[in-house]
């Protein structure tokens, strides 16, 4: 199994929920990624690529390979802070 997802990351839970609130609203994920996310993957709007199981901290994991694709999940709380998660592809190979 493979998947393709992109995210945002944040130190703090409320900014977390605050981001998702925007984009529910209608601000663009990619934009927020670039302006928000402390991950190097923010200036590529999130984009993480493709990744197989076990690539991921456990949490990540968890959403990515189990929940609803095109979807905000969040905030996930990891090792590394607070994510907006949106699985974008899900596959079998």
């Amino acid at each position: 199994m493979k998947a393709s997802a992109r995210h945002i990351l944040v130190s703090d839970e409320q900014l977390c929920q605050e981001i998702k609130k925007n984009i529910e609203s209608g601000m663009d994920f990619s934009e927020m990624a670039v302006k928000h996310s402390v991950c190097p993957s923010g200036s590529r709007g999130g984009d993480l690529g493709v990744f197989r199981p076990g690539m991921m901290v456990k949490e990540f994991d968890e959403v990515v390979f189990t929940r609803s694709l095109k979807v905000i999940h969040g905030p996930v709380r990891t090792p590394f802070g607070f994510h907006l998660i949106e699985v974008t592809e899900r596959n079998k190979s």
